[in-house]
């Protein structure tokens, strides 16, 4: 998206030299229903969970890959990031157990890509504190305290522990200002031009243009208004850790790529990290940088699973 300041007229895309398009053919999948362009012809009687969203995403893909079978024995990846890192592993695992036990033809499953993927509750937003005093938004007496009289667990505090209570108080206190998705930018009450969140109300003004619904053969009785986060729709949060599909998707032999933004605050690469760390693979390629134009961009490592995992240097990681 072109962030020129909006001026009434339809905002414009530009083309991106590194965008996955030019390498893949790409199902973009709205899910559950109702979100983004996405609606259902026939009602819904259960409610959308993260398990029932992999097996729906299943369906979908062995009938969309029925219909359009030159596609069908292409390399396939699975990719997705912040919350459908619940969905994404267990979307694999449905479509590994799919090619062995039912689906005619098979899914050319391959792998899977995710980006500052929430992966488990506690890990994810216990490694918050860590990550805010690596980035120096919090002091190291703070710290200290917090380590002292939480002992790592900072988010789901005994009532009777008044000190830690007290600690994660100031802590964010500290912290309550900063913009999570990427701390190098300024919190915005509002989205105006200088601010990030000011591309979500372009895309909001494009994604809601006839034009623009007409190109993309949206059905015209699909939905009213587009909206970026729909967050109202009714949900079950049924995958509390995503970690035992990872672990299962490893032992089919399953390759994946996890990315971190090294400035998101949301899911700090921290806790991707922990997690990873906590699989107990061994290495076989150590931390290293990974270069763009002869720069550093960020840092990898892989793991004998098959699992890579790479930081992106000064950013977040939303598609």
């Amino acid at each position: 998206m072109k962030l020129d300041v909006y001026n009434g007229t339809l905002p414009s895309l530009v083309s991106t030299t590194y965008s996955w398009t030019k390498t893949s053919s790409i199902i973009f999948l709205d899910q559950p229903v109702g979100t983004g362009f996405s609606y259902s012809r026939t009602q819904q009687f259960n409610k959308p969970s993260d398990s029932g969203e992999a097996k729906r995403i299943h369906e979908f893909l062995q009938r969309w890959l029925g219909k359009h079978q030159v596609f069908s024995s292409n390399p396939f990846y699975v990719a997705g990031d912040s919350y459908s890192g619940l969905v994404v592993p267990a979307t694999v695992q449905e479509i590994s157990k799919g090619n062995y036990e039912c689906c005619n033809p098979p899914i050319n499953l391959q792998g899977y890509v995710l980006g500052n993927p929430l992966t488990d509750y506690t890990t994810g937003s216990n490694s918050r504190i860590p990550f805010a005093h690596g980035m120096a938004l919090i002091s190291d007496e703070l710290y200290e305290s917090l380590k002292k009289t939480c002992k790592g667990e900072y988010t789901n505090v005994h009532p009777r522990n008044t000190q830690c209570l007290k600690f994660v108080e100031e802590f964010n206190k500290c912290t309550n200002r900063i913009f999570q998705q990427l701390i190098l930018d300024p919190l915005c009450e509002t989205e105006t031009p200088d601010c990030y969140i000011y591309r979500y109300l372009l895309t909001t003004y494009w994604a809601n243009d006839a034009t623009v619904r007409e190109a993309l053969q949206i059905n015209k009785e699909s939905i009213g208004e587009w909206v970026r986060c729909y967050y109202s729709i009714p949900y079950n949060n049924d995958i509390k850790s995503s970690m035992p599909y990872h672990v299962n998707n490893s032992i089919s032999g399953y390759r994946s790529l996890i990315y971190s933004g090294d400035h998101d605050f949301e899911v700090p690469y921290l806790g991707t990290q922990a997690w990873i760390r906590s699989l107990n693979y061994s290495i076989i390629d150590d931390w290293r940088p990974w270069m763009v134009k002869n720069q550093i961009a960020g840092y990898t490592r892989t793991y004998a699973n098959k699992m890579t995992f790479a930081t992106i240097k000064a950013s977040l990681s939303f598609f």
